[in-house]
């Protein structure tokens, strides 16, 4: 599978050079509260594409007897795993490609803001079943009436954030079905309120968007945007 040189030659970090840090404890307490609402008791977690590694530094204080192993093929974020070297022996991370160095299945895989990076989706998906029993997914919702008609916000992520794939919650849970996964849960984040790192405009943009939420938040979601979405699967 071919990886996007982006992440290899650092033009990723370079226009990212934060790789989106200040999310990681929003999106760790998220899947913290997914995977013990549904009773689940993991013995091993995995993360591929980890960027920094921050969140599951921040899930090693909930889970410090578990295993946990995060995957990038990224270089240059080995800078940002030295931050978290001395946080517990049960935290490890490697780069490289996870489906060429990976032998172990997984309790937990977390696959955060990954699969709408990737070339060929349907085949990483699928890859991917046979590492783990549960599957928590975070994926944005890029795609919305207003983005189409605007279309920049869609060529922004494209070429910063570097999402190749945008996606409708039905979108999204439709491209986890096709792959054979189970859908257990889903539900919205809440991010345009939520997410730690909004910007000016997107705290502006809140206002317009409750109101439509409140009519009928699917509706709302496919007009205006401003969400994501978390799944747990098998």
């Amino acid at each position: 599978m071919k990886i996007e040189q982006r992440y290899i030659d650092a033009s990723y970090l370079n226009e990212n050079p934060d790789w989106d840090r200040e999310d990681a404890p929003w999106k760790a307490k998220m899947v913290k509260e997914l995977i013990e609402k549904h009773q689940i008791m993991p013995s091993s977690i995995c993360e591929i594409g980890c960027g920094s590694g921050d969140i599951l530094a921040c899930l090693i204080k909930y889970y410090s007897e578990v295993e946990l192993t995060g995957y990038d093929v990224s270089p240059q974020l080995e800078n940002f795993w030295k931050e978290h070297k001395d946080n517990s022996r049960n935290l490890n991370f490697c780069v490289g490609d996870f489906f060429k160095l990976n032998t172990k299945k997984y309790n937990v895989l977390l696959m955060l803001d990954v699969f709408e990076h990737v070339r060929d989706p349907y085949t990483f998906l699928e890859m991917s079943k046979q590492y783990a029993d549960y599957f928590v997914f975070h994926i944005p919702l890029d795609l919305s009436a207003s983005s189409v008609v605007r279309e920049k916000p869609l060529m922004y992520t494209r070429k910063k954030v570097g999402h190749l794939h945008s996606y409708t919650k039905d979108l999204a849970l439709e491209t986890l079905k096709d792959s054979g996964f189970n859908i257990i849960e889903w539900q919205y984040t809440g991010a345009s309120l939520n997410m730690p790192n909004r910007s000016l405009k997107t705290i502006l943009a809140h206002m317009p968007r409750k109101l439509v939420y409140a009519i009928n938040k699917d509706w709302g979601v496919r007009l205006l945007g401003g969400e994501t979405l978390l799944v747990l699967a098998n």
